[in-house]
């Protein structure tokens, strides 16, 4: 006798849990512990900054600074969308919250009307870039269709979280809007205006992490491949300064109520 419920189909007393349960259980947990995760990439990271950079050596300095100059364009993009989408946004919602899933209303407008993850889409941008500075094409193939599976569970387990919450206002949302990849129209005004001091409560330490990692790839290769021990005044300039507004954020978040604003 066949017996089906939630989540769970039983047949001769024995219990087998749904794939859609199984999923959405392993996206509770990547979701959870998503801050840290990708920290296992590091390895092959350090690795690959440590070989000759494969796409200089393959079409000369000039287009290998180009293609250096593309990536950092791309984790910036990634930043500032995130930046975008957490600046309209009000509180309880679209923060680094990892305990558990938290949403107080149903984002649907600013980056919300053109993408239902604009966080996590700003996060690929960024991750991306920084995989594909190190210049190993492999490690970069990799690490995006990691990408690709690791966020498709937690956008899973997130849905599930929201359709339980919001029900048919959810549903009718995301019949309209794209899961990941923005559309191009459709864009609805916010009700809140954007708030600077918004993102950089809540944004300074990704900023500060993507010029750490960019500036110990450089560095890194440089010391290694290059046998060059000195490092690039531009980088060290943009650690230096990355620093003391990273010190200065954090000092003024855990101190004082300068970047606090009601409702954010």
């Amino acid at each position: 006798m066949l017996a089906i419920g939630a989540g769970e189909i039983e047949s001769h007393g024995v219990k087998t849990m749904l794939l859609a349960d199984k999923l959405k259980r392993s996206g509770d947990f990547l979701f959870r512990w998503r801050s840290f995760i990708l920290l296992g990439f590091a390895p092959f990271v350090w690795n690959a900054a440590s070989k000759p950079e494969a796409i200089e050596l393959a079409i000369g300095p000039l287009y290998g600074g180009i293609y250096e100059a593309t990536c950092i364009a791309l984790v910036v993009t990634g930043l500032l969308v995130r930046a975008f989408t957490v600046g309209f946004v009000p509180g309880g919602t679209s923060g680094r919250n990892t305990a558990a899933q938290l949403a107080k209303k149903l984002n649907t407008t600013g980056m919300y009307s053109l993408t239902r993850n604009p966080l996590y889409f700003g996060n690929c941008l960024t991750y991306a870039g920084v995989f594909l500075y190190t210049q190993d094409v492999l490690l970069a193939l990799v690490a995006i269709l990691f990408l690709v599976i690791y966020y498709e569970r937690i956008i899973m387990a997130e849905e599930d979280f929201l359709c339980d919450r919001f029900g048919d206002a959810y549903r009718e949302w995301a019949h309209d809007t794209p899961a990941f990849l923005p559309r191009l129209n459709g864009w609805k005004r916010p009700a809140l205006r954007f708030s600077p001091r918004t993102v950089l409560r809540r944004e300074y330490s990704g900023w500060f992490a993507a010029v750490i990692c960019l500036f110990l790839i450089q560095a890194y290769g440089d010391y290694f491949v290059e046998k060059d021990g000195s490092l690039d005044k531009p980088w060290l300039i943009a650690v230096a300064a990355g620093a003391v507004i990273y010190v200065t954020l954090l000092t003024m978040k855990k101190k004082t109520r300068l970047l606090a604003v009601p409702g954010r």
